[in-house]
């Protein structure tokens, strides 16, 4: 497993409405904690009125890292009908937010499962679905004059230089594919005067 599924870029206001109750969603691509509580507060700040902001994520290659948050309604009635659609969506790194405005008419638990799992739907239908390839980052020491042996090797397996300091003796960083990474650390290991590391 070298690869995940997960949304190109943010979806935001998509609407629902169901019995004068509006709902308004919204799909974030996160890789960390940090993005998620990021994503979260923009959104009680843009919608400080709204009466729930439920929420479920998934993270993690497997979606091992996950949440689903009712913020208020009754227990399983928005947070899991939203953390369903990622998984029938089989995607991950990805946040969903549905912000209810209450309409004055209670919807009931089925109504309000029915309400969140689509407005998670159409939310998610809106998404550009991409794979992306888990990626690593390495550290190479070398002499300088190996330079392009080094720089040779990497361009064949698409690694994206992070940082080049030139010194007589010389560090790369650089983001690999996680599939080439044992190819290329045992290329390095037979290079005279060459030490790396896996730094993530």
């Amino acid at each position: 497993m070298f690869n995940f599924k997960t949304i190109e870029s943010p979806v935001e206001n998509t609407l629902l409405k169901e019995k004068g109750s509006k709902f308004l969603g919204f799909a974030f691509p996160v890789n960390n904690e940090e993005e998620l509580k990021n994503a979260l507060e923009k959104i009680r700040a843009e919608h400080p009125k709204a009466t729930h902001h439920c929420y479920a994520f998934r993270m993690g290659l497997n979606g091992e890292n996950y949440r689903a948050n009712d913020d208020g309604e009754p227990s399983g009635s928005a947070g899991l009908p939203i953390y369903n659609q990622l998984l029938a969506h089989e995607i991950t790194n990805v946040l969903v937010i549905s912000v209810r405005y209450y309409g004055g008419t209670k919807l009931g638990v089925s109504g309000l499962v029915k309400a969140y799992k689509e407005s998670a739907k159409i939310t998610l239908e809106e998404a550009n679905i991409v794979t992306k390839e888990l990626e690593t980052t390495i550290e190479i020491q070398f002499n300088f004059n190996q330079q392009n042996i080094i720089f040779t090797l990497l361009s064949k397996y698409d690694a994206k230089i992070i940082n080049f300091d030139a010194q007589e003796r010389a560090i790369i960083s650089a983001k690999i594919k996680l599939r080439h990474k044992d190819e290329i650390l045992e290329s390095l290991i037979n290079i005279q005067f060459v030490e790396s590391k896996v730094l993530n």
